[in-house]
């Protein structure tokens, strides 16, 4: 069983450019200003492959996907 990945935003790092929302709809929402909102910490098994590219495509580094309780 693969543990469970949970998403998270440093705030401080985040500029509000909006790409993890437009890459991770379904988990990330932005708002009036582009910075992410998150949805839904968990990460379905069937989002992580998008949840991985959201993080990677982060031009701030400021999206994590941690291990987080099983």
């Amino acid at each position: 069983m693969t543990p469970t990945k949970t998403l998270r935003v440093d705030r401080i790092a985040c500029t509000g450019q909006g790409l993890c929302g437009e890459l991770l709809p379904e988990l990330i929402g932005l708002d009036e200003w582009g910075y992410p909102v998150i949805k839904g910490r968990a990460v379905p098994d069937h989002l992580r492959a998008h949840a991985r590219r959201a993080v990677a495509a982060c031009p701030r580094l400021a999206l994590h996907a941690d291990d987080g309780p099983a």
